[in-house]
């Protein structure tokens, strides 16, 4: 005997093929098989009654559920989609009915939660160093929040040691965790995409449709990697020489590369600003030009840095030692040369160069190895959103990173309209001043104007050697030691090796707000 579970959605027991041409002649358009084969004997197989169902132009949906289970999230998810697939009638069964009126109940359960939302005090978009950092320094803060953060990813990585990977100092499985467990007992993680936002409604979508409402939303999805915009980039990226310190599995190659060579054309590229870790183009340079140059093999070994911007650093201070490491290693620098274009198998690289009179060229030049540095936009789902500026970054304001038209909104870390650099140090300054004022706005307080744009880049310029870069808006010097900063110092390489690592795992995503205070201002 068939039972209801809701409008055009009936549930029975097991059925015989007799049973299935029954149903067919009844209109049912598809039926939905939740018991696995060979429980009892003469249970008719799943294929033999599919057989039966496609013959009539019945389609036929198999989502086994073992008996004495209790249906998971993904047999919940995978039920409510195939129902929104059909546009008829629907048969469920099992062996009693009962595990498929559980199955049920539970797709209900999600397909509810889609149509009514969930909503949060605060809703942060991006699980990596920035929205994990401000998450723990808001429970720091008040433990009572409900916080969720949104997330399709399912690790989470410590990017500033990929430059060491590459340099043969780090070990790549090191610099990564899976994602639940760096995210604070008690938030929500929402494994999806964002589609949009609305916030003149307090509201995000997410790609499946549900809309997530929240007080205060909290913006950090970081930059998008934008590999597609070299012209043969993505097919040859991890082989011909071709790779690039800006991304996990490549890391590795970019070792494999240095050691292997000992003769021949390196060739190493940098985009246009904005980018993550700016020095990092030219600390892969001068990583393997110290493994070449212990190696002996340096002489033998043509190094070019092809730079689209115009300067060395941005900050002149940290220029003249930079310079004397190029001079060392013999380094041939090109500045106004941006790369648009990669032959992999040809093992050429096409730069478009720009003239002092704002004419363009093409030049081509073979190489042996090329280390690659994408240009970086914000993600489409911000730049598209009415939460960005006219680049695509989250408008906000430089030193509250409070949104400039929607109060309750903030921004940290890469995606921000910040003009500061875009590095991990910059975000373990952020966090806590974007936390206290989320809960300013909170309390109907004014926000504090403390950031001053420090950020930091430890140029790595040979191995056991570190010139700490620290810095301010307009290239202010913001040095955390009483030191020369424009001096490589072995201390500094035991900092970017040891240090900053276990700093990051154990200290920022902690909440553990070390060395945060921005100039005078402690928050």
């Amino acid at each position: 005997m068939n039972k209801v579970l809701e409008q055009n959605i009936t549930v029975s027991g097991q059925l015989s093929q007799d049973d299935v041409r029954t149903l067919a002649a009844q209109g049912v358009k598809a039926i939905v098989n939740n018991r696995p084969d060979f429980e009892e004997p003469g249970q008719p197989t799943n294929a033999q009654l599919e057989a039966v169902a496609h013959g009539l132009g019945v389609q036929w949906v198999f989502l086994p559920l073992v008996a004495g289970q209790k249906p998971d999230l993904t047999l919940a998810k995978a039920y409510r989609d195939a129902m929104r697939a059909q546009q008829g009638p629907v048969h469920v069964f099992c062996r009693t009915g009962r595990r498929s009126e559980m199955i049920h109940q539970a797709a209900s359960g999600l397909m509810q939660e889609s149509s009514q939302g969930r909503a949060f005090d605060v809703l942060v978009v991006g699980a990596g160093t920035a929205g994990i950092s401000v998450i723990t320094s808001l429970l720091n803060r008040d433990s009572s929040l409900r916080i969720a953060v949104i997330d399709p990813a399912k690790t989470h990585d410590y990017q500033a040691a990929w430059t060491l990977v590459g340099g043969g100092e780090y070990d790549s499985a090191a610099t990564r965790k899976p994602m639940e467990a760096v995210i604070p007992k008690g938030v929500v993680w929402i494994n999806q995409p964002v589609d949009t936002f609305q916030p003149e409604q307090n509201r995000v979508t997410l790609a499946d449709g549900t809309e997530v409402a929240y007080q205060q939303l909290v913006v950090c999805p970081g930059l998008k990697l934008n590999w597609a915009a070299i012209e043969g980039l993505t097919d040859t990226l991890g082989s011909n020489g071709v790779t690039s310190n800006y991304r996990y599995d490549l890391a590795p190659y970019t070792w494999e590369l240095v050691q292997k060579t000992r003769r021949g054309r390196a060739i190493f590229t940098q985009p246009a600003m904005p980018i993550k870790c700016a020095g990092a183009p030219q600390k892969a340079m001068y990583l393997s030009c110290s493994e070449w140059e212990q190696r002996g093999v340096l002489k033998d070994v043509e190094v070019e840095m092809y730079n689209a911007g115009a300067v060395v650093f941005g900050v002149p201070t940290f220029v003249p030692p930079l310079m004397e490491y190029i001079k060392r290693y013999g380094a041939q620098v090109n500045f106004a040369h941006n790369l648009v274009k990669i032959d992999g198998p040809g093992k050429v690289a096409t730069f478009e160069v720009v003239g002092t009179d704002g004419s363009k060229t093409l030049v081509e030049r073979e190489f042996d190895m090329i280390h690659v540095v994408p240009p970086q936009v914000a993600p489409d789902f911000v730049a598209q959103s009415p939460l960005a500026n006219a680049a695509g970054w989250v408008d906000v304001n430089q030193h509250s990173m409070q949104h400039v038209r929607y109060p309750n909104v903030f921004a940290l870390g890469d995606a921000g309209s910040m003009p500061n650099a875009k590095t991990t140090a910059a975000i373990r300054k952020q966090a806590p001043i974007v936390a206290a004022n989320v809960l300013r706005v909170r309390q109907g307080q004014p926000v504090m104007n403390a950031y001053d744009g420090y950020g930091a880049c430890p140029l790595t310029v040979e191995k056991g050697k570190v010139v700490l870069a620290e810095f301010a808006y307009g290239g202010a010097l913001a040095p955390t030691f009483p030191l020369n900063p424009a001096v490589p110092r072995r201390f500094n390489w035991v900092l970017k090796k040891y240090v900053f690592p276990a700093l990051y795992w154990f200290g920022a995503l902690k909440g553990r707000e070390w060395l945060t205070a921005c100039g005078k201002v402690k928050v």
